[in-house]
């Protein structure tokens, strides 16, 4: 297992979409941080194009890399190693890959410019993503053979999670608006890790004021030291679920 995921992570390191990747978040990164001359102004930048891209390049990317290496799969399948184990060395290579990019792209500059807790929360929310995200693209992935509905499920899984979802709280905040449903949003934010992610790290900065009464509420929570461990052990639960899901399906599935 050790060596398949080694050779997959040489493989991973050296390919340009990964490294354009990580310039891309470095220059980014550099740019809020030169053009918006104030911390948190610039933090806010980073974490909207944290919460596209993220999720976007990492599903898309993982979903392709997968399929591409699905004859290779199958060769290994052939020597005594246990399916567990080679689906699990294809997880840990990407898991490795992208949280380097991240580090590289994102938390070294973050940590450079503007050390403190809200920028260590933005790197850990963006590494958390980058495994939900994979977990949810080998899983896709692993449930669909054919890679053009694979990756139309895969865009669909993005899509919902960054555009559609919020649309739906916010006719359901819309339509109940007379109603005190802060605590409803709450739990339902939890559905969703890109909506949790970004109240994890708003909760940080002074935005969090001009949120309103469901601001409140999220502050209110995320403030205390019980709020944000147990948003980080939802975000966990959504980085585990997916990779186990996958595991077990592709254990027991005819390839």
């Amino acid at each position: 297992m050790i060596n398949i995921t080694k050779f997959i992570i040489n493989d991973l390191i050296k390919n340009w979409i990964l490294l354009l990747y990580t310039a891309l978040l470095l220059l980014a990164t550099l740019g809020f941080f030169l053009l918006e001359g104030q911390g948190d102004k610039a933090i806010l930048g980073v974490l909207n194009l944290t919460l596209l891209l993220v999720p976007m390049i990492t599903v898309i990317f993982s979903t392709i890399y997968y399929y591409n290496m699905y004859e290779f799969l199958i060769l290994l399948m052939a020597q005594p190693l246990r399916r567990r184990s080679i689906l699990g060395s294809l997880f840990l290579g990407l898991v490795v890959s992208f949280g380097l990019a991240i580090l590289a792209g994102l938390g070294l500059p973050l940590w450079l410019l503007h050390p403190g807790g809200v920028s260590l929360v933005l790197i850990v929310v963006a590494l958390l993503l980058t495994f939900i995200f994979i977990g949810l693209a080998l899983f896709v992935a692993v449930w669909l053979k054919d890679k053009a509905r694979g990756m139309g499920m895969a865009l669909f899984l993005w899509v919902y999670f960054v555009l559609i979802f919020d649309g739906l709280v916010l006719l359901m905040m819309y339509n109940f608006s007379d109603y005190p449903i802060g605590k409803i949003v709450l739990f339902i934010t939890f559905l969703n890790p890109v909506d949790l992610g970004r109240i994890m790290v708003l909760m940080q900065t002074e935005a969090a004021a001009l949120m309103g009464y469901s601001g409140a509420v999220f502050r209110q929570f995320f403030s205390e030291w019980r709020g944000m461990l147990a948003s980080l052990l939802i975000m966990l639960a959504w980085s585990l679920c997916p990779a186990w899901l996958s595991l077990r399906m592709f254990r027991v599935k005819d390839l």
